[in-house]
């Protein structure tokens, strides 16, 4: 079984001493704010992940957090539901395991951009999402890929691509999906497979505790055989909510807030490297005897944790993919986003060493502390 992981960081109170096409319509965009209440923790656990279908769940805990009552309520589904639910406009980049942009088929490239030499790694992406605001457990949302564009022939933006996913109901693609009322969510979604190989595409959302109408989903594909897991690529969407659920009717073109990302500065290693200690933690666990897919995330007590420069993926955006093995064999994916230094979100799950997914993830608050000594980098130990 497998856990999957959240955590927001953030700086001390007292300073740390540190080193498929349709064409739009021009229907003017009209936005609207949310008044958002302030971001929660979150984080959660989940079902087998190394099968289409959920198997049974094992009963686990965290190594380094105490037990916490799991949640049968769903008490704040509704309230995800409504901050979830909406437009989220923006780009999206695929990368390679090493963290390469990778380029978009020439075929999709209009002739303007060869014929300046300019190469085009970014998509123009649409993420109409709707999750039942009424108490009843769905979410479905599509990834829409826009064609590039030449300036602001945007407005004329066409669709080249279209998938559709679906969280519950009779057409429910994941086996394990857990979430928190601020709106972002982990989910496992297991895909056909491959040349005999088994695929996991690991997603990631986090909403940025700044600006509750600003996201970024990382999608991990990870391929697993014969219990051994490795990275095959890593998506990234920079998001914006840019209104109320209209499913896509209306193409974003150059009204999108954000802009391409692909080949700007990746996040400085060094910043991500060294010991981050827990301040909060939220974790949702799962009995044996719970085999649903939703799990709500809810308080646990902080932990420590390491990272290393081994597994890490560097990628733009301030943001990161991390991988592991701990001594229990069981393995680990990650997804990082530091919003300034010693201050991030991350996202973790975590499968035990038959690919199965994990019982238990969380997300939580962390310090990262660090100290120059003798020009050496190093821990504080607390």
């Amino acid at each position: 079984m497998a856990s999957l992981a959240a955590h927001v960081f953030t700086p001390p109170k007292a300073p740390i001493t540190s080193p498929a096409s349709v064409s739009s319509s021009k229907t003017p965009r009209l936005r609207s704010h949310r008044n958002d209440s302030p971001h929660r923790l979150l984080s959660f656990l989940s079902p087998s992940a190394s099968d289409a279908a959920a198997g049974p769940i094992a009963t686990d805990s965290h190594p380094l957090a105490t037990a916490a009552a799991t949640s049968t309520s769903l008490s704040n589904w509704v309230e995800f539901a409504r901050r979830v639910s909406g437009e989220w406009d923006g780009f999206g980049v695929e990368f390679t395991s090493q963290g390469a942009p990778v380029e978009l088929p020439e075929n999709v490239v209009p002739g303007a951009f060869r014929e300046w030499g300019v190469q085009v790694f970014d998509w123009q992406t649409q993420c109409p999402t709707l999750a039942d605001e009424h108490g009843g457990l769905f979410l479905t949302y599509k990834m829409i890929k826009l064609l590039p564009t030449v300036g602001c022939e945007a407005d004329a933006a066409t669709r080249y691509s279209v998938e559709e996913r679906a969280v519950g109901g009779a057409d429910n693609q994941v086996s394990a999906f857990a979430y928190d009322s601020s709106g972002s969510f982990v989910a496992v979604w297991p895909m056909e497979s491959r040349g005999g190989l088994k695929v996991l595409e690991l997603e990631h959302c986090l909403v940025d505790p700044r600006d509750k109408e600003a996201r970024i989903r990382v999608i991990q594909v990870v391929l697993v055989e014969e219990g051994a897991m490795r990275l095959e690529k890593i998506r990234v969407f920079s998001e914006h909510w840019d209104g109320p659920f209209r499913n896509g009717e209306l193409l974003g073109g150059c009204a999108i807030r954000d802009s391409a990302f692909a080949t700007t500065a990746v996040v400085d290693v060094s910043e991500v490297v060294g010991v981050w200690q827990g301040t909060s933690l939220a974790t949702a666990r799962l009995q044996s005897e719970h085999k649903g897919i939703f799990h709500e995330l809810v308080v646990d007590m902080p932990f420590r944790t390491i990272r290393e420069l081994h597994g890490l993926v560097a990628l733009p955006k301030q943001l990161w993919s991390l991988s592991g093995e701990n001594k229990d064999g069981e393995t680990w994916w990650e997804v990082g986003w530091l919003l300034d230094h010693g201050n991030a979100i991350t996202s973790r799950c975590v499968f035990l060493n038959n690919g199965m997914l994990k019982a238990s993830c969380s997300l939580a608050r962390f310090l990262m502390q660090i100290c120059l000594l003798s020009g050496m980098r190093c821990a504080i130990t607390i």
